[in-house]
């Protein structure tokens, strides 16, 4: 008798780790059982997918969902609708919240939020400060913990850690990968006076590339004393990229769609402080090395620093006006425009997205299309032509630094463990459940 699955999609192309072919997925109790061609086989749900790719579930390992403390701009329900409206299946949300995600307490807290109320998986990096150190060991590997991360130059919220003393206890301590904002902070300060009033294009000044590069090479060298692998979150400029591409024995990178699309000084006359962000966005000649960088394997996974702010947040004349922009929902259309034009490959888009976060972050059972591992599935019409507008955005604040630009490359649907959270544009039901990584799991098995 043929084998009964909770769900079977049929007819797609699939990109796993076998490459490119045909296959129908089983699904049952959330998990892919089975990987072929099952004609006759019944389902408690079937969907065609004829003509349409499925890729392994895109992981944005850095998105800002402003829960709690600042709701106006977004929260973990609409930042995941967002999410999934984008092919996005899990997410891995920052620290600078109000209160900051500091305390083991803080976390469970998210975590008790966003069980049951976010449409895509999730997990919280757990902020670092001067004042809880001596406890990362321990909250890194709390349920739901991402890992730490460490803001070494300031930018929306107040988890500073500059000095090289904490930095390197904070190293000395934590056993998993730790996320870093590098951007220098003395630096910062000290060029504060650049940043002209109504003028966000001095924002790029102000946060110039030597602020950037000066916090990264500090970073590796603490890093590469103590033995420690870290990630350098947002690169964006061209000596950093070939830095890092001298260090992969300790550390990871990530670059943003939008510091490979966006550029500097043109975006700034076409956006205004909507193209303001924190590191900023950047010339032609650093945007290119980022390119190389992500041709020659040297980044690793893309995030899309998810940093909605509201309209009229964003209407303030620079310097008040806040930094950040959204991105989770654009991050698969924008990359997948990009793999049209010839600039990366598919399969490099999966393995940044989906596999590469799996490696660097220890993620269990996701990030790949095989037989035991969740069921989280983007499935996208790699013909399909349409303009971003800010209509379809999901987010909050209702609006994207990519409106009226049009792509080749479309979200279909969102299958997060089984269950279909987007399909064609309308959601399902929120079902989001905490990321497992293998350094924190329950070491009692009946735990």
């Amino acid at each position: 008798m043929p084998e009964t699955f909770d769900l079977l999609i049929k007819g797609a192309t699939l990109v796993n780790h076998a490459g490119e072919g045909l296959a129908d997925i089983g699904v049952k109790d959330g998990r892919i059982v089975a990987i072929g061609s099952f004609a006759g086989h019944c389902a408690g749900r079937t969907i065609d997918a004829v003509g349409l790719h499925i890729l392994p579930g895109v992981i944005d390992t850095q998105v800002h969902f402003r829960e709690p403390g600042l709701e106006h701009k977004e929260d973990l329900q609409s930042g995941s609708r967002s999410a999934v409206l984008g092919g996005v299946t899990a997410v891995f949300e920052m620290p600078n919240t109000k209160p900051a995600t500091t305390s083991a307490e803080a976390l469970a807290d998210k975590v008790g939020r966003g069980r049951g109320r976010m449409y895509c998986d999730f997990a919280f990096f757990v902020g670092a400060t001067r004042e809880n150190v001596e406890e990362l060991p321990r909250l890194e590997k709390l349920p739901g913990a991402a890992g730490i991360k460490v803001f070494m130059g300031s930018s929306t919220g107040d988890l500073l850690v500059d000095d090289e003393e904490t930095l390197s206890r904070i190293l000395a301590l934590i056993a998993r990968r730790a996320a870093f904002h590098a951007e220098d902070e003395a630096r910062l300060r000290e060029r504060a006076s650049l940043r002209r009033d109504g003028d966000p294009l001095s924002h790029s000044q102000w946060r110039d590339p030597e602020a950037a590069l000066a916090a990264t090479a500090k970073l590796l060298r603490l890093a590469t004393a103590a033995g420690k692998r870290v990630h350098v979150l947002h690169v964006s400029t061209a000596a950093e990229m070939q830095l890092l591409a001298l260090h992969k024995d300790v550390a990871s990178v990530e670059v943003t769609p939008q510091h490979l699309t966006l550029a500097a000084p043109e975006i700034y006359r076409r956006l205004g402080t909507k193209a303001q962000m924190n590191p900023p966005l950047r010339d032609p000649a650093h945007q290119n090395v980022l390119w190389w960088g992500l041709t020659q394997g040297v980044v690793d996974v893309l995030g899309s620093d998810h940093a909605p702010h509201t309209l009229e947040e964003k209407a303030q004349s620079y310097p008040l006006s806040p930094s950040g922009m959204p991105g989770v929902q654009t991050l698969v259309p924008v990359m997948l425009d990009h793999v049209s034009k010839g600039r990366l490959s598919l399969a490099r888009f999966v393995d940044l997205t989906s596999a590469g976060p799996q490696r660097l972050f220890g993620i269990s059972g996701k990030g790949r299309i095989a037989v035991g591992y969740d069921a989280d599935l983007t499935i996208v019409d790699l013909k399909a032509e349409r303009a971003i507008d800010d209509d379809w955005i999901g987010s909050k604040c209702g609006w994207t630094p990519f409106a009226g630009e049009r792509v080749k490359g479309w979200p279909v649907g969102t299958v997060v463990r089984g269950d279909l959270a987007m399909w064609e544009g309308e959601l399902g039901a929120a079902c989001g459940e905490p990321v497992r990584f293998g350094e924190a799991l329950p070491r009692d098995p009946l735990a």
